[in-house]
Order: structure tokens, then sequence, then C-alpha cells
């Protein structure tokens, strides 16, 4: 039996002939967790900026195609295009959810745009308990314990999650809409 030769394996092996932005998209498409920069320099063996070179390229790349990455703080995923989400949604046989009230909303902006912030400082900024509110926003998982404050009580400090950043259809925090002159007092 004579011995076959099949030239794509080349591309499976370690350090194969795929360009650094492939192996990085490789890695993203099979990760069950977001993972961070740190943790992919480190797989593929090379510097963080090499990383982030990467993906800058590979974000290019999907501009024109149903894949997306998403960031967050340092971590990062291949996500489904927003414009592709009532497809993705009909295909999966998803139903919307119950859709946020008023109150859930304008503490998300809070938090989207002031985090990591306390409760208290949410509460200052709408001048109403926001208890409940919160708890709804972390029992979705758009929202998550990020740190505490110094001071008494050392208090939660909250922001938002991968999943707040999926549900409006972000790659990242850096494409929130820019505050108006009417919002002034609420941005840093």
């Amino acid at each position: 039996m004579s011995e076959v030769k099949a030239p794509f394996l080349i591309s499976l092996l370690p350090n194969g002939h795929l360009p650094l932005d492939a192996r990085v998209e490789a890695l993203l498409f099979v990760a069950e967790e977001p993972p961070t920069i740190a943790q992919l320099a480190r797989a593929l063996e090379v510097p963080p900026e090499a990383i982030e070179e990467a993906l800058n390229l590979l974000q290019e790349r999907l501009k024109e195609r149903g894949l997306r990455l998403q960031r967050h703080r340092d971590q990062v995923q291949l996500v489904a295009a927003p414009e592709a989400a009532e497809d993705v949604r009909r295909f999966l046989g998803l139903h919307r959810g119950p859709r946020l009230s008023t109150a859930a909303l304008e503490t998300l902006a809070i938090i989207a745009y002031r985090q990591p912030i306390t409760r208290a400082e949410i509460e200052a900024i709408r001048g109403v308990n926001c208890e409940g509110v919160l708890r709804t926003l972390l029992a979705r998982g758009l929202i998550e314990e990020v740190g505490r404050a110094e001071g008494p009580g050392r208090p939660i400090r909250y922001g938002t999650t991968m999943l707040f950043l999926q549900h409006f259809g972000l790659r990242s925090l850096a494409d929130l809409p820019p505050l108006d002159g009417a919002a002034e007092g609420f941005s840093d």
C-alpha cells in the first residue's frame, strides 16, 4: 500500500502554516469560556501584543461575515453577528424573553457608563432604591460584581458582563453611544 500524503494536514500541525489570526480564531471557536489575552498568548506561545494585532486583523476580516469578535475587559470571544440575531433566534427556536423595564434599562445604562459603580452611587443618580432592579439584572446575567469599594462596609461595585454586550449587539463597551450634553453629569 502506497503512502498517501495529505497536504491539508500541515495546517493541523502545532504552529503549522496558519497565520496567527487564524490560530487565534481556532482557539476562540473551541473555547468553552471567553479566554483572556494572556491565556491566548500562553497557548500560542506569543507575546500579548501579537495576540492584540491578530485580534485586530481577525476583527477586520470578520466584518463581512456572520461572526464578530466581542471583547469585555481582557476577555474575547466569537459571537454571531447582531445583524443575524433574528435568523439565529428563529433557527434555534428561541423566543424573545421578557423585556427589561424602564427602571432596569436606566440602571443598566448608569452601570454601563460609570462602571465600576456601587448601589449607593446608582441610587444617588436615579434618586430611588435600586435593590430590586440590581437583583433582576444580576439574575439575568447582564451585570456582575466586579469588586468592592474602599470605605465603610466595602460596598459591592457592579459592572456589565459579556451577556450585556451580546444582549445589546455590542462588540465592546467602546461601542456604547456617546452621552449627549443632557447627560453630562452622568459621565466621568
